[in-house]
């Protein structure tokens, strides 16, 4: 592996078409060390045969996505997320990562409280966060765009991220520092400095904001370097934090997953290092 490349991530959801075998090749081929990985293509191939294949590969496992899903009001909806997360804080370990990734959930349907609804994830967490601990998993909470703040992710901005997560130990609960859902936002520079201070960031993303949006916007991500997203700089901010760990990029996008998946992983270590180093 070469130095420039020692800390890129490929997550999963960039080459979603690779199967996770094919997945270790590509990686292997590219000199890339490190992955994120879903929970349902690691079910599917089952979390202890995962692990071992990760383990056996040499790759380390850098975050798993994702829990979350936290606002419900229902008390048996509340029960059937927390218990869902549990699962997914012992299947993170399963595959011998430290991270798990975290989008908190829109509003229940016809409520129109955000705060309420934010109330509810601490609420949750302050029942999660001791069990993830207990099993060596970090609870990192993903900040989405706000077009997201409706239907997945109440929690928009970094500010809100960190708001939550420092009402818990550091070592317990953080935040992922996405480039795409928070480069639009004054005050990232500020917020990303208070999360490096308190250590808690526990995962940096990659992956560019191209318009005009696609029609699914959810799968409207950009390949690095063709939008408008400028990553040296951000990059810079969170490493002045003495931030030095792994640094996904994690793209959604029709047209990669319709290309060969090496392929991808090959283009995707070529943009990183011209757009993100």
């Amino acid at each position: 592996m070469s130095a420039e490349l020692s800390r890129l991530s490929i997550n999963q959801e960039t080459v979603r078409q690779l199967s996770l075998p094919e997945l270790v090749e590509g990686c292997a081929k590219a000199g890339i060390g490190q992955v994120g990985l879903w929970r349902a293509p690691v079910q599917e191939y089952g979390v202890e045969r995962a692990g071992r294949l990760m383990e056996d590969a040499g790759l380390t496992v850098t975050s798993l996505c994702r829990g979350g899903f936290l606002t419900a009001s229902d008390p048996a909806e509340r029960a059937r997320a927390l218990d869902d997360n549990r699962a997914a804080v012992d299947e993170a370990a399963g595959v011998n990562t430290d991270t798990l990734v975290l989008v908190s959930g829109g509003l229940p349907e016809g409520d129109k409280d955000l705060f309420g609804a934010r109330d509810r994830i601490a609420d949750a967490l302050a029942e999660l966060a001791p069990y993830a601990a207990e099993r060596g998993v970090r609870l990192a909470i993903e900040p989405l765009h706000p077009m997201f703040a409706s239907d997945r992710c109440v929690v928009s901005t970094l500010s809100q991220a960190l708001d939550l997560a420092e009402r818990f130990p550091a070592e317990q609960v953080g935040v992922v520092v996405d480039a795409y859902h928070i480069w639009w936002d004054d005050q990232v520079a500020v917020q990303i400095a208070r999360a490096g201070a308190g250590g808690r960031i526990h995962s940096f993303q990659l992956a560019d904001w191209i318009t005009p949006l696609p029609a699914g916007v959810l799968v409207g991500r950009g390949q690095l370097g063709d939008g408008c997203v400028d990553f040296r700089t951000m990059r810079r901010q969170v490493e002045a934090t003495g931030f030095d760990g792994p640094i996904e990029v994690e793209i959604f996008n029709e047209g990669l997953w319709a290309r060969d998946g090496a392929e991808v992983i090959a283009e995707v270590a070529a943009r990183y290092l011209e757009h993100a180093c």
